[in-house]
């Protein structure tokens, strides 16, 4: 059963509508947006506050698909919804 790992950048409304969306595609196991209380800490040397910081949040998505060929309909989804939220998703190995 492969999983997908989504790191998606926007606001919480673009996140609900991707989570959404995923879970309405046939053949997926399981949706599940991951909490990771390390993205919200800044170590003291983090120069994030000198850029622009209002781009959004971060949220990780972690999807389990029934085979490949359904693991390949959620990288298509994911990127077309993306590009019609204005949103960026990338895909990870591992968070």
């Amino acid at each position: 059963m492969p999983t997908i790992r989504i790191r998606m950048t926007g606001s919480r409304d673009d996140a609900n509508t991707l989570l959404t969306i995923l879970h309405g595609i046939d053949g997926i196991e399981h949706v599940e947006e991951i909490d990771d209380p390390a993205l919200n800490m800044r170590d003291e040397f983090d120069f994030s506050d000198l850029t622009d910081d209002s781009s959004g949040e971060l949220f990780l998505i972690e999807v389990r698909a029934a085979d490949h060929v359904h693991a390949d309909a959620v990288h298509a989804v994911a990127e077309v919804e993306a590009s019609q939220l204005g949103v960026v998703v990338e895909f990870v190995d591992e968070f």
